[in-house]
Order: C-alpha cells, then sequence, then structure tokens
C-alpha cells in the first residue's frame, strides 16, 4: 500500500469517526439548547441552536411541577445498590467459570447468552407475582433485586473475560509462595480486575439509572417512583410535552452519568482494553 493510499485510507477514517460523533452528540447538544430556551424560542418555526436569550426558568419550573430531587434520590439509591450487588455476585462465579471449564461452567454460559433474548414483556408478569409473594411490590428493594438478576448475566459474561486476561502463572507464583485461595483471589486477582469490576459496576449502573418500565410497573406510590418515571410526568392527557421544563429535567438526568463517566474513563478504558484480549 502507498503512502498515498495510507493517507486516505487514515483520513477517511478520520472522517467516518467525527461523523459518528456527531451523530452522537447531535441529540445531547440540542437537548442542552432546548433546556436553556425560553418558551417563545420553543414555539418558534425556525430554532435555533443557541438561545438568543437563555433562560433558567425551565429548570425552576420542572423543580417546581416535579419532585425531582427524591425521584432522583431513589434512582441513585436504586442504580448504586443493583450495581455493587451485582459485582460483588459476579466477581467469584466469573473466577470459577473462567478458571474451572467444567460442564456446569458451559451450561451458565450458554444461560447467561440465551438470557439476553428474553424481553420485558415476557418476564414482567412472572416477577411482579414472585415479587408480590416476598411483599416486595412497590418498594426499592424489589426494584433492586429485579435490576440486579437483570444486569446479572451480562456482567457475568464481561467478567468471564477480564479473568480470563489475568495470568494463571501469577497465581501458581502466589501458591508457591505459600498463599491461599482466598488470599490469592483478595491480594492478586482482584487488583488486577479493578479495571473490569468498574467497568461492569459502571454497565450495570447505567442500566439500572435509564431502565423505566419495570419501575413503572412495580412503583404505585409517588414518593417511590424514579427519575425515568417522574419524567413522564411532564407529558399532558393528551401527549403534549411540557418541552422546556422536560429538556431541562432531562439534562439534569443525564448528568449522574456522565459524571461518573468522566471521574473513571481511565478505568474503563484499561478494563475494556484487558477484557477484549481474551474474551
Amino acid at each position: 500500500m502507498s503512502m498515498r493510499t495510507r493517507r486516505s485510507v487514515r483520513a477517511g477514517q478520520y472522517v467516518a469517526l467525527l461523523c459518528y460523533l456527531v451523530f452522537l452528540a447531535f441529540p445531547f447538544l440540542w437537548l442542552i439548547s432546548t433546556a436553556f430556551k425560553p418558551a417563545p424560542e420553543l414555539g418558534s418555526l425556525h430554532p435555533t441552536w443557541i438561545p438568543h436569550h437563555p433562560t433558567l426558568d425551565n429548570f425552576r419550573q420542572a423543580f417546581d411541577e416535579q419532585p425531582l430531587l427524591r425521584a432522583t434520590a431513589n434512582s441513585l439509591a436504586a442504580a448504586l445498590s443493583a450495581g455493587l450487588i451485582a459485582v460483588l455476585i459476579a466477581t467469584p462465579m466469573a473466577y470459577v467459570m473462567a478458571r474451572h471449564r467444567t460442564r456446569l461452567a458451559t451450561a451458565a454460559t450458554g444461560w447467561v447468552v440465551v438470557s439476553q433474548a428474553f424481553p420485558f414483556v415476557l418476564l414482567i408478569i412472572p416477577l411482579f407475582l414472585v415479587l408480590k409473594n416476598l411483599h416486595l411490590i412497590n418498594t426499592l428493594w424489589g426494584l433492586i433485586l429485579v435490576y440486579v438478576v437483570w444486569a446479572l448475566p451480562f456482567a457475568l459474561w464481561m467478567l468471564v473475560g477480564y479473568v480470563r486476561a489475568v495470568p494463571r502463572e501469577l497465581e501458581e507464583a502466589a501458591a508457591v509462595d505459600g498463599a491461599g485461595r482466598l488470599r490469592t483471589l483478595v491480594s492478586v486477582t482482584a487488583p488486577l480486575l479493578a479495571p473490569g469490576i468498574v467497568a461492569t459496576a459502571l454497565f450495570a449502573f447505567i442500566t439500572a439509572w435509564n431502565e423505566f418500565f419495570f419501575a413503572l410497573v412495580l412503583l404505585k406510590t409517588p414518593e417511590k417512583q424514579t427519575l425515568p418515571v417522574v419524567l413522564t410526568h411532564f407529558l399532558g392527557a393528551e401527549g403534549a410535552a411540557d418541552l422546556g421544563p422536560l429538556a431541562a429535567a432531562a439534562f439534569l438526568a443525564t448528568l449522574p452519568s456522565l459524571v461518573l463517566f468522566a471521574v473513571i474513563q481511565r478505568r474503563i478504558t484499561g478494563g475494556m482494553l484487558a477484557g477484549a484480549v481474551k474474551n
């Protein structure tokens, strides 16, 4: 391949990447623009990217109309708990499946793949009946349990790849030095799995944070509702949206995920690369 051809291919790659970034950023940038527009500009026939008269009225109205702080607290409690519990359960399971390739581990891997094919609609009735018998309907703990069960298969699949990327020789060396299985797992394997664990926890957190269907069905009282459910209250009875406050509330709803991603970005990148080696 000539130098000119290589430059053309590289330029084409950069153009494709730029188009992809624009495609991803467009909805979020338009959401920010809408959140700061006054009512006359929202109804304009010729909308602009940058508001001519930026205002915070949409944010004030959003907090006045709906209990956003309480809903945010409920979503945070559910998402953080689901992410933490899913990782605590999936990590030892992934270690066993990766290090001991038995028929049971193979069957578990097949279950992980098959479980991702079930749609929400087929699961909601059995889940509702189970939670009703456990007296967990209209409770955050019931919703957290559902989120953990829903995130666990994919979290397990992710962590199996990360465990397989850790060389066995390190564990064997620790065993030679007299370390037991538990000490080896805690002192040797777990630190190397940290990027993968962080990436998996973030996946479980974002899945629970953005989830709407289960929260809508399982939570009945307004005091227990999560943020995605409360956002639907900005829609009128006939489907007309209170666009300004809705955009402001939706913008605030995206901030926790963005902040969390920005804080642990390096660990996520390292974890994904590590897991991709032998996944």
